[in-house]
């Protein structure tokens, strides 16, 4: 083999590891950037609802991986603490489905409040499968089948549902959300910050211990909250 021969090979062979040394290491840096405070701009939202002394507040994009990787987790606290979970909608704009997604899960919320939050549960589990509007459209005509429902042809004539996801949305900015997810464990505090942001989904269960035994003498919430969806483990 020539030396410009070798050299090429060479300076292939370079460039290889170097674009799979990015790769490797993308996510991680990802991560890091992401996992930020957010600066709150409007704490309205950010308190626990009447009757609890601590919640999970979070706002979410049904198409975002990260949102995906940590809905279990955030499912089994709100069941083991037996502690509301308000989940929020906030779709990314440059995500294809995931604004219909939100759509789709307010229809089923209309049909029962568990059935709304299983059909968001089962969109994170199945979520590298959906790629497209179509491919949505058809994991939630299977899901309403397989609850014995029919899943209409149009899902928001009026645009209500649509309005309702715009909404939150909003709500988000207000609040000052930049990327998804963003979580908070809230309580019912009426002295100091009454939340805290879980950058790090491995402290989730130390940040609700934490905020359970601040609260342990609080008496209940008497605020109310916007909160259109609420889950309380069983």
């Amino acid at each position: 083999m020539s030396q410009p021969a070798i050299q090429q090979v060479f300076l292939k062979r370079t460039f290889s590891l170097l674009v799979l040394a990015a790769f490797m290491t993308a996510a991680p840096v990802l991560r890091a950037q992401i996992a930020q405070h957010t600066q709150v701009h409007d704490a309205t939202p950010l308190k626990a609802p009447p009757g609890a002394r601590v919640a999970i507040v979070e706002f979410a994009d049904m198409e975002c991986p990260m949102c995906a990787q940590d809905n279990p987790l955030l499912m089994a606290a709100a069941a083991k603490y037996r502690i509301p979970w308000i989940r929020h909608d906030f779709p990314l704009p440059y995500h294809v489905w995931s604004f219909q997604a939100a759509v789709d899960a307010r229809w089923f919320d209309t049909k029962s409040k568990k059935l709304g939050d299983d059909f968001r549960n089962a969109v994170f589990a199945n979520q590298r499968s959906i790629e497209t509007l179509g491919e949505l459209r058809t994991f939630a005509e299977n899901f309403a089948q397989q609850h014995g429902i029919g899943f209409p042809f149009v899902v928001d004539p009026q645009g209500k549902l649509a309005a309702e996801v715009k909404a939150d949305y909003a709500l988000g900015q207000r609040v000052g959300i930049e990327h998804t997810p963003t979580v908070w464990v809230v309580t019912n505090r009426t002295t100091g910050v009454p939340y805290v942001e879980v950058v790090d989904p491995e402290h989730l269960y130390a940040i609700i211990d934490q905020a359970l035994a601040e609260t342990a003498n609080e008496k209940p919430a008497a605020h109310t909250i916007h909160a259109h969806r609420q889950k309380t483990g069983q």
